[in-house]
Protein backbone atom coordinates (compact mmCIF):
# COMPACT_ATOMS: atom_id res chain seq x y z
CA UNK A 1 0.00 0.00 0.00
CA UNK A 2 1.28 3.46 -0.84
CA UNK A 3 2.51 5.79 1.89
CA UNK A 4 2.69 9.57 1.88
CA UNK A 5 6.27 10.84 1.90
CA UNK A 6 5.67 14.56 1.37
CA UNK A 7 2.52 16.67 1.60
CA UNK A 8 2.95 19.40 -1.02
CA UNK A 9 1.07 22.12 0.89
CA UNK A 10 3.33 25.21 1.08
CA UNK A 11 6.29 23.28 -0.38
CA UNK A 12 8.39 25.34 -2.80
CA UNK A 13 8.70 23.96 -6.34
CA UNK A 14 12.47 23.57 -6.06
CA UNK A 15 12.11 21.39 -2.95
CA UNK A 16 9.49 19.17 -4.60
CA UNK A 17 11.74 18.87 -7.68
CA UNK A 18 14.69 17.91 -5.46
CA UNK A 19 12.63 15.21 -3.72
CA UNK A 20 11.47 13.80 -7.06
CA UNK A 21 15.07 13.75 -8.34
CA UNK A 22 16.26 12.08 -5.12
CA UNK A 23 13.64 9.35 -5.41
CA UNK A 24 14.52 8.81 -9.08
CA UNK A 25 18.23 8.61 -8.25
CA UNK A 26 17.58 6.01 -5.55
CA UNK A 27 15.24 4.12 -7.92
CA UNK A 28 12.33 4.34 -5.50
CA UNK A 29 8.96 4.04 -7.20
CA UNK A 30 6.61 6.92 -6.41
CA UNK A 31 3.67 8.81 -7.78
CA UNK A 32 2.29 12.26 -7.22
CA UNK A 33 -1.23 13.45 -6.53
CA UNK A 34 -2.32 16.88 -7.65
CA UNK A 35 -3.96 19.51 -5.46
CA UNK A 36 -7.72 19.76 -5.54
CA UNK A 37 -9.16 22.78 -7.36
CA UNK A 38 -10.80 24.03 -4.15
CA UNK A 39 -7.71 23.77 -1.95
CA UNK A 40 -9.08 20.96 0.21
CA UNK A 41 -6.09 18.72 -0.46
CA UNK A 42 -2.65 19.96 -1.44
CA UNK A 43 -1.39 16.92 -3.26
CA UNK A 44 1.56 14.82 -2.26
CA UNK A 45 4.42 12.56 -3.22
CA UNK A 46 3.65 8.95 -2.37
CA UNK A 47 6.02 5.97 -2.19
CA UNK A 48 4.45 3.04 -4.02
CA UNK A 49 6.05 0.09 -2.22
CA UNK A 50 5.95 -0.35 1.56
CA UNK A 51 9.39 -1.98 1.49
CA UNK A 52 10.90 1.17 -0.06
CA UNK A 53 9.29 3.59 2.37
CA UNK A 54 11.94 3.27 5.10
CA UNK A 55 14.73 3.99 2.59
CA UNK A 56 12.76 6.88 1.10
CA UNK A 57 12.06 8.35 4.54
CA UNK A 58 15.72 8.05 5.55
CA UNK A 59 16.88 9.73 2.32
CA UNK A 60 14.21 12.42 2.69
CA UNK A 61 15.27 13.14 6.28
CA UNK A 62 18.90 13.51 5.15
CA UNK A 63 17.81 15.82 2.33
CA UNK A 64 15.73 17.95 4.71
CA UNK A 65 18.67 18.27 7.10
CA UNK A 66 21.00 19.37 4.28
CA UNK A 67 18.40 21.76 2.88
CA UNK A 68 17.81 23.30 6.30
CA UNK A 69 21.52 24.01 6.75
CA UNK A 70 21.81 25.42 3.21
CA UNK A 71 18.72 27.64 3.41
CA UNK A 72 19.68 28.99 6.83
CA UNK A 73 23.14 29.85 5.51
CA UNK A 74 21.63 31.58 2.46
CA UNK A 75 19.29 33.59 4.69
CA UNK A 76 22.13 34.58 7.03
CA UNK A 77 24.19 35.70 4.02
CA UNK A 78 21.25 37.70 2.65
CA UNK A 79 20.80 39.40 6.03
CA UNK A 80 24.50 40.29 6.17
CA UNK A 81 24.34 41.70 2.64
CA UNK A 82 21.09 43.55 3.34
CA UNK A 83 19.18 41.73 0.60
CA UNK A 84 16.88 39.67 2.86
CA UNK A 85 13.16 40.33 2.52
CA UNK A 86 11.86 42.72 5.19
CA UNK A 87 8.49 44.25 6.01
CA UNK A 88 9.67 47.64 4.71
CA UNK A 89 10.88 46.00 1.49
CA UNK A 90 7.52 44.31 0.97
CA UNK A 91 5.73 47.57 1.76
CA UNK A 92 7.80 49.36 -0.90
CA UNK A 93 7.36 46.68 -3.55
CA UNK A 94 3.65 45.94 -3.01
CA UNK A 95 2.01 48.62 -0.85
CA UNK A 96 -1.56 47.78 -1.88
CA UNK A 97 -1.24 44.18 -0.74
CA UNK A 98 0.23 45.25 2.62
CA UNK A 99 -2.46 47.87 3.23
CA UNK A 100 -5.27 45.48 2.26
CA UNK A 101 -3.82 42.76 4.51
CA UNK A 102 -3.62 45.16 7.45
CA UNK A 103 -7.18 46.34 6.82
CA UNK A 104 -8.35 42.72 6.72
CA UNK A 105 -6.65 42.04 10.05
CA UNK A 106 -8.23 45.12 11.60
CA UNK A 107 -11.65 44.12 10.25
CA UNK A 108 -11.30 40.62 11.70
CA UNK A 109 -10.22 42.00 15.08
CA UNK A 110 -13.13 44.44 15.00
CA UNK A 111 -15.61 41.64 14.28
CA UNK A 112 -14.19 39.57 17.12
CA UNK A 113 -14.39 42.52 19.53
CA UNK A 114 -17.87 43.64 18.41
CA UNK A 115 -19.89 41.28 20.66
CA UNK A 116 -17.86 42.34 23.71
CA UNK A 117 -18.41 46.01 22.89
CA UNK A 118 -22.15 45.52 22.26
CA UNK A 119 -22.70 43.47 25.43
CA UNK A 120 -20.87 46.00 27.56
CA UNK A 121 -23.21 48.87 26.77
Amino acid sequence: MSKLLLNLRNVPDDEADDVRAMLDAKRIAFYETTPSPWGISAGGIWVTEDADFADAKRAFDEYEQQRSVRVRAEYAAARREGTAETFIGILRSDPLRVVMTLLGILLALGLVALPVILLRG
